[in-house]
C-alpha cells in the first residue's frame, strides 16, 4: 500500500501526491480517470525517454485508448516556447481534444513545460505529474506552478494550473547521477530553513544514509519536504503571500543561473543564493554570526557549492532587477529570522546584494574588491 498526501486547493481536496518505490501503481492510479475512453501524451526529455520512457508508455498502454511518446532535448535552455509548439503540434496531429490526459515523465523542466501546455491546449486539458529528479519530487511538481523561461529569464511565461495525480516513484532516485542528486537537494534543504527546523537536523543526522540513497529514508525525506511545500501552498496558492517564502535563495541563484548561462544545475545555483540570503540577513543581525556560518557550511557535505568564481556582482544584481519576483519595483527578498523561519522583505538594497555577492565569489581578493 502506497503512502499518500492530499492537496487541497480553496479548502478543498484537489490531488493526491502517490508515493511508491516503483510503477506498479501507475496504472491502477490513473484509471481512476477512467483513462480506458482517453488518449495519454507522455511528454519526456531525452534522459527520461532512455530511462523510464518506453516503460511507462507500455504500462499506460493497457490502462487509455492510446499512448504516445513526446519526448524534447534535455536542458535548461530547452524549457522554451518553442518546445511548447511542437508538443502542440504532436498533439494535434493525434487529434488530442479535451478529454484526453498529458503525463509530464521528467524532472522539473518536463513537469513546468508538460504543465503549461496543458493549461494552454484547447484551454486547458487534464494532466498527470510523474517526477523523476529530487528537485521534482520535493518541490517543483507540487503547487501547480507551470512555465517556460523567456529569452533566458526564468519562468516569465506560466500559469497556475493543477495537476490531477502526483505520482512518486521514489525508487528512481536511485539513477539519478551525484550531480543531478545533489542539486535537488538543495529544495530540500531550503524546505527545512525556511520552515521546520527539525526537518532541517533530521536531515543532517541522516546524512549517510542520503547519500546512501538508503529507500526508507529517501522516501521520509520526500515526504517531509512535500509536508513543508503542502503547507505553504495551501495556505497561498496563487502566491499573494507566505508562499513567496519558498523563493529563499531564489533571487541571487536565479541571477547567478542566467550569467553562468545555465551551465550551473539550478539547485547548486540556488545553494548560492542560498548562502548569500543567510549573509545579508546575518549582516542584518537577524541571525548571529554562528547560524551564518553553520548554515553555510551545512551545504558542503551535500556536495553543494557554497562560493563561485568568473560573476560580476554588478551584472548578478542587474539581473536581480529583471526576476519575475519584482514587486512594484521592489524586490521581494527573503531572509531567515533563525532557521526554520524565514520571512519576506522589501527593503534590501543594491549595496547588501552586491555585498553578498562578494561573499560567495571564490577568492579572498574577490571578496575585497
Amino acid at each position: 500500500m502506497a503512502n499518500r498526501m492530499t492537496i487541497n486547493y480553496e479548502k478543498k481536496p484537489c490531488y493526491d501526491i502517490v508515493f511508491a518505490r516503483d510503477f506498479s501503481l501507475l496504472a491502477d492510479e490513473l484509471s481512476a480517470f477512467e483513462t480506458q475512453e482517453r488518449k495519454v501524451a507522455v511528454i519526456c526529455d531525452s534522459n527520461t525517454e532512455r530511462l523510464f520512457g518506453e516503460e511507462v508508455k507500455n504500462i499506460l498502454s493497457g490502462c487509455c485508448k492510446k499512448a504516445i511518446l513526446h519526448a524534447f532535448p534535455a536542458g535548461e535552455e530547452h524549457k522554451t516556447l518553442d518546445t511548447v509548439k511542437k508538443i502542440y503540434q504532436h498533439l494535434i496531429e493525434e487529434k488530442f481534444d479535451r478529454k484526453d490526459l498529458l503525463v509530464a515523465l521528467g524532472g522539473g523542466v518536463v513537469g513546468d513545460v508538460t504543465g503549461y501546455a496543458a493549461a494552454t491546449y484547447l484551454r486547458g486539458i487534464d494532466f498527470v505529474q510523474i517526477p523523476t529528479t529530487l528537485i521534482a519530487q520535493s518541490d517543483s511538481s507540487i503547487g501547480g506552478k507551470t512555465g517556460v523561461d523567456f529569452d533566458g529569464y526564468k519562468n516569465m511565461v506560466g500559469a497556475f494550473y493543477m495537476p490531477k495525480l502526483v505520482y512518486m516513484n521514489v525508487g528512481v532516485l536511485k539513477e539519478l547521477d551525484d550531480r543531478q542528486f545533489y542539486a535537488g537537494f538543495a529544495e530540500v534543504m531550503k524546505h527545512g530553513l525556511i520552515k521546520d527546523a527539525a526537518f532541517y537536523e533530521w536531515l543532517l543526522d541522516h546524512m549517510y544514509e542520503i547519500h546512501d540513497r538508503d529507500m526508507d529514508v529517501c522516501e521520509e525525506m520526500v515526504m517531509r519536504s512535500c509536508g513543508v511545500k503542502k503547507l505553504v501552498v495551501e495556505k497561498d496558492p496563487k502566491e499573494q503571500g507566505d508562499r513567496a517564502l519558498l523563493n529563499f535563495g531564489h533571487t541571487i541563484g536565479h541571477a547567478i543561473e542566467k550569467a553562468k548561462h545555465f551551465e550551473m544545475l539550478h539547485g547548486e545555483c540556488i545553494a548560492l543564493g542560498m548562502v548569500a540570503a543567510a549573509y545579508i540577513a546575518w549582516k542584518r543581525e537577524n541571525i548571529s554570526m554562528e547560524e551564518y556560518y553553520e548554515v553555510r557550511d551545512m551545504f558542503v557535505p551535500f556536495n553543494l557549492p557554497i562560493s563561485i568564481d568568473d560573476i560580476d556582482p554588478e551584472e548578478i544584481l542587474a539581473l536581480t532587477k529583471s526576476d519575475k519576483k519584482m514587486d512594484g519595483g521592489q524586490i521581494k527578498f527573503v531572509l531567515l529570522k533563525k532557521v526554520g523561519k524565514a520571512f519576506v522583505d522589501r527593503t534590501v538594497t543594491d549595496e547588501e546584494i552586491i555585498l553578498a555577492v562578494k561573499e560567495i565569489c571564490f577568492s579572498e581578493e574577490d571578496r575585497k574588491e
